[in-house]
């Protein structure tokens, strides 16, 4: 029993390094016809590291073949499987200019498009790598308008966006936090101008408003009551946008507050 347990260990042994070797010697071949089998075989394993060196050898030596197309696209996957998107971004987007008649042209655009949305950072962050994600998705889009992926696409954009709006919306209020009151509301308005559509609308509006009660309530007298009508006009905006909205029982009390405060002028 011990020694057929030891040629047993010995076996193993043997085909480990066996099959060690058959990498390495594939690695180093000139026999691309072997690369291309093996580096198929390695991805279809999920053994996408070994993969990963076949392709990356493959991909300039079939560049302008017959099989160039599938092996760039697949030197793309097998970096995106692995979880290197900026890498795996970057091919995609290049197969779809260098390949855009391809049977992997439609995937690649997409992938390449979503590659930005998963390294896109925290709305916090600079938010350069969102803004190439959206038109990335804009420009498949255009080119697929029929894409069952259209859907998925109009979703991630809007996932996408929120960050922006939810940034300019922050960056604004900054302002009113640091009590630079006028500061805010041109940041504010900005914001609104820039997405009319943002989900931090009402937000907004409350702000500015209260923005502007409080530059009115710390100007010098002459110029009180202007700013507090400018306040005024802010919280009707308010009120007839969100008539039952989440501020509405402080606009009405600022609405108070400013009546109060233009009749004591």
């Amino acid at each position: 029993m011990r020694k057929l347990a030891l040629i047993l260990v010995i076996a193993l042994s043997m085909v480990s390094c066996s099959k060690k070797i058959t990498y390495n010697k594939v690695l180093k071949s000139n026999d691309y016809d072997l690369k291309y089998q093996k580096a198929f075989e390695y991805y279809n394993q999920k053994k996408y590291m070994k993969a990963l060196d076949l392709f990356e050898q493959l991909a300039p030596h079939e560049r302008g073949r017959e099989r160039g197309d599938e092996v760039l696209f697949y030197y793309a996957m097998t970096n995106y499987q692995i979880g290197d998107y900026v890498t795996a971004g970057y091919y995609f987007k290049n197969f779809a200019y260098t390949y855009p008649s391809s049977e992997y042209a439609e995937e690649a655009m997409f992938l390449g498009a979503y590659c930005y949305y998963l390294i896109s950072p925290i709305w916090s962050l600079d938010q350069e790598t969102t803004n190439d994600a959206i038109l990335q998705f804009e420009m498949f889009l255009s080119k697929y308008p029929e894409s069952d992926l259209q859907d998925s696409c109009n979703h991630l954009i809007d996932t996408l966006r929120y960050k922006l709006q939810k940034k300019s919306y922050m960056n604004a209020k900054q302002y009113y936090d640091l009590e630079f009151y006028n500061s805010a509301t041109i940041a504010l308005n900005n914001s609104l101008k820039k997405y009319p559509d943002s989900p931090f609308k009402e937000d907004i509006l409350y702000y500015t408003a209260l923005s502007d009660y409080k530059y009115a309530e710390n100007s010098v007298k002459t110029k009180q009551k202007e700013r507090y009508i400018k306040a005024l006009n802010d919280i009707d905006l308010y009120k007839k946008a969100y008539p039952q909205g989440k501020y509405h029982d402080k606009i009405l009390q600022l609405e108070r507050k400013v009546n109060r405060a233009i009749e004591n002028i």
